[in-house]
């Protein structure tokens, strides 16, 4: 069936390219990244509960895969907030940069939970990222904060994807899905009621504009992309779509290029280190495959 293999592989690349267009939203979205966030995982909760219904998928799970979930729903909302802070705090280029740094972590990570021994090419790769870091902050240290922010942001992710890795093994990745957005909504909720003052009018008085991006963002780059790599994910292999997925940084930044020419115009060490860092995440995703076939 190539020509289904096809379909699904472009299909693959439509919803890197959506990952990629994330970014792009978090720059157009004028409020905070906390409210960002907590729009963002409310509305896309609710999307995926009307999906459940629709697909009739069993809610029921023991509470200690609650726990396990809610985990997991924490630290996903704590990367998307970090994320979008630091696009607010410098800009897209420099957010995504960084968020390639998530490779070089996995390689420090993976070992710790699938209790296997650090790879010697990770490492070397990983020194590589750290050149390509301090290129970058060499040149751009007035986005300082944008890029601990982006740095953070990987880490979490890369937790995040660590966790759910081992989740998704025993549970449907839409069940799983759900109830991490429900428990990002409920921890994002306790802190704007504890620490900002709680929930009143202006909270929910966004403008037209806002609104519309943020509907563009739960609907089709987190319900839909959620849902969607899984049905992908059932007809190519893991690797090609771990491989592709290292590209949406490369679209993002050429997106954002093209959007905002005057805000992401860059230096020539920036590029030269944002080079570097996603090359080594190719390169060691292809390493990775031909270790997996010898």
């Amino acid at each position: 069936m190539p020509n289904a293999k096809l379909q699904n592989y472009l299909h693959l690349h439509l919803l890197v390219f959506i990952a990629g267009f994330t970014a792009i939203l978090g720059e157009l979205i004028s409020i905070n990244s906390i409210p960002l966030v907590w729009f963002r995982m409310t509305i896309a909760g609710i999307l995926m509960l009307v999906y459940i219904k629709f697909r009739k998928i069993n809610l029921k799970v023991d509470l200690k895969s609650i726990v396990k979930f809610s985990i997991a729903g924490i630290l996903i909302a704590l990367h998307w907030i970090t994320f979008f802070e630091a696009i607010k705090q410098s800009n897209i280029s420099i957010t995504l940069a960084m968020y390639s740094t998530g490779a070089f972590f996995a390689s420090l990570i993976e070992p710790l939970f699938y209790k296997r021994r650090i790879i010697w090419y990770e490492l070397f790769f990983g020194l590589i990222v750290i050149v390509g870091v301090w290129l970058i902050t060499q040149t751009e240290f007035n986005y300082i904060n944008g890029i601990v922010l982006g740095i953070i942001s990987a880490l979490l992710s890369t937790l995040f994807a660590v966790i759910n890795g081992k989740l998704v093994k025993h549970n449907s990745a839409t069940l799983i899905s759900f109830y991490e957005f429900i428990s990002g909504i409920v921890f994002i909720s306790l802190f704007i009621t504890f620490f900002r003052g709680g929930f009143d009018l202006a909270f929910f008085s966004l403008s037209t504009q806002d609104w519309l991006y943020l509907f563009i963002l739960t609907s089709v780059c987190t319900t839909y992309a959620f849902i969607a790599i899984v049905h992908v994910m059932k007809h190519i292999s893991s690797y090609t779509v771990v491989l592709t997925n290292n590209l949406e940084p490369i679209y993002g930044i050429i997106l954002a290029i093209i959007l905002f020419p005057q805000s992401e115009k860059m230096s020539a060490e920036f590029y030269i280190g944002a080079l570097l860092i996603i090359s080594t995440v190719i390169l060691n995703g292809i390493l990775k495959n031909s270790r997996k076939k010898s």
